[in-house]
């Protein structure tokens, strides 16, 4: 069964060219990995690869990207489930867009009772971070 959570919309004071540049390319998220939580990184810019402390390993991979609007990322030969990842944007003023980010995922009802409120709670603590990332 297909299930989607949605962050709350975020206000980011870029433009989405700036926020979209940065984000299609995961060459860019090196700086901002956590070292104490996230360790092995590998990128080649579309796909990357690494190991969450505790957890085990994880691949990712852009799947589709529309200049200034979207990016679309799924797992990369992980496991069976089927995952998307996608960050909207939309520019509201100069230097005013707004994000919003989206999974999807195949799961049982029992799976989504477990997973959903740490699901949400990470989509959201991602646009706080987005909201505060100089994108740079």
């Amino acid at each position: 069964m297909e299930t989607s959570f949605e962050s709350k919309i975020g206000k980011v004071a870029l433009s989405d060219e700036r926020i979209f540049d940065f984000l299609s390319d995961f060459n860019n998220l090196k700086s901002y990995i956590p070292a104490d939580k996230i360790t092995n990184w590998q990128s080649d810019g579309e796909s990357c690869r690494f190991t969450v402390n505790g957890m085990g390993n994880v691949a990712l991979k852009i799947v589709e990207k529309e200049p200034y609007k979207h990016i679309k990322i799924s797992g990369d030969g992980m496991n069976k489930q089927n995952f998307f990842f996608w960050v909207q944007l939309k520019q509201v003023e100069t230097n005013d867009t707004r994000v919003k980010l989206t999974i999807k995922a195949d799961m049982n009802p029992m799976m989504k009772m477990m997973v959903a409120k740490p699901v949400q709670k990470f989509l959201d603590v991602l646009i706080d971070g987005f909201e505060k990332m100089p994108f740079a």
